[in-house]
């Protein structure tokens, strides 16, 4: 996620409910319900921490998501095992998605309490393809993907130099683990837990809901404050996962009632949920509007970052800069689709988008 996403247009902010006056502390618990639990642990960028939570069961704790891997994160989870499991040790880690800040400390913790590692196939899979890439070198699909996005020879040498940092992040993952699927029904704890899948943030995201309790744990999918980084990235460069965030919004609030408590893995606890993902989906839409009318004349990617996103994107800052790269491809395939836009590419290989006439 990110909060280089554009939410600056003048559309009224939804007012939201965040019923907890502070968050934990890393390395701390706080009860939001019977049973569960919030914790925080640390991260070393801008968005300074992640949201996990603790789900009591009679033999142990389930955990869902588990931090990035990092001296920071050990020492929080160190912390709560001495003062907030109250002698119980960790029964099953849930992951929502692959992302390292989520799935970082997951093989750690399944080796640590020999427990099993619950995730959707999509993620599993992709985040093992990705920790493979640790130690390569830059592919070359990877590099014609950045310059026809417009990149100077300095960036994508910088991408050269910053590929295979992915697996640096994530302990090995178990070789097995238990699949989750979309509308499966969960024993967590006390409670049944229905997954509900979103994608276009990530491949095979997994929410879940509960609804005796009137909880929703909606990792990335629904952030209260900043919005999810949806992004086109080198290894399927036509893909359109903006169409895939939209569905997902839409298909969340046609499942979960209004009347839950979020959970989310950033910002705090709040209520409100349909609320939100109208605002999401709105603010998203005047985004591609936005970018739609910027392109009377044609751009590269890069060129349409001011269209799309509240603050100036440099070379300087290189995760950023594929951040947004990602992002505006993500809009850009989206109006390619619809045919709304057009994409030409030229002799030197870059590719510049211009508005249909239609």
């Amino acid at each position: 996620m990110t909060e280089i996403a554009a939410e600056r247009d003048r559309l009224p902010k939804p007012t939201l409910v965040y019923p907890f006056e502070q968050p934990p502390e890393p390395g701390a618990a706080l009860e939001v319900a019977p049973g569960v639990v919030w914790m925080r642990m640390p991260l070393p960028m801008m968005l300074n921490h992640i949201n996990i939570w603790g789900i009591e069961e009679d033999d142990g704790w389930a955990v869902v998501d588990t931090g990035m891997r990092t001296d920071e994160t050990l020492a929080a989870w160190r912390q709560l095992f001495t003062q907030a499991t109250h002698g119980k040790s960790l029964s099953r880690i849930f992951v929502t998605h692959m992302h390292p800040d989520h799935v970082g400390m997951a093989g750690w913790l399944t080796k640590k309490f020999k427990c099993r590692l619950w995730m959707t196939r999509l993620e599993y899979l992709h985040c093992r393809v990705l920790t493979a890439d640790t130690g390569r070198e830059a592919p070359d699909d990877g590099i014609v993907f950045y310059h026809r996005a417009g990149w100077s020879d300095a960036a994508i040498e910088n991408y050269r130099a910053r590929f295979g940092n992915f697996g640096k992040r994530i302990h090995a993952l178990p070789d097995s683990y238990r699949r989750i699927g979309d509308g499966e029904v969960l024993r967590i704890g006390r409670h049944d837990w229905r997954v509900i899948v979103g994608t276009g943030h990530s491949p095979e995201h997994a929410c879940l809901h509960c609804p005796e309790l009137k909880l929703l744990i909606s990792g990335d999918q629904v952030l209260p404050r900043i919005s999810s980084n949806v992004s086109v990235h080198p290894t399927e460069p036509d893909e359109n996962p903006m169409a895939d965030w939209l569905a997902s919004l839409a298909k969340i609030k046609a499942q979960v009632p209004d009347d839950v408590l979020v959970l989310p893995s950033h910002n705090e606890v709040f209520r409100g949920l349909h609320a939100r993902l109208d605002y999401l989906a709105a603010t998203q839409l005047r985004t591609l509007a936005r970018l739609r009318k910027s392109l009377a004349e044609p751009k590269r990617a890069i060129d349409v970052f001011a269209a799309l996103f509240a603050r100036a994107i440099g070379e300087g800052d290189a995760g950023l800069l594929n951040l947004a790269t990602g992002e505006s491809l993500a809009c850009l395939n989206y109006l390619l689709q619809r045919g709304e836009v057009k994409r030409d590419i030229d002799a030197d290989g870059v590719a510049w988008y211009q508005r249909t006439a239609h």
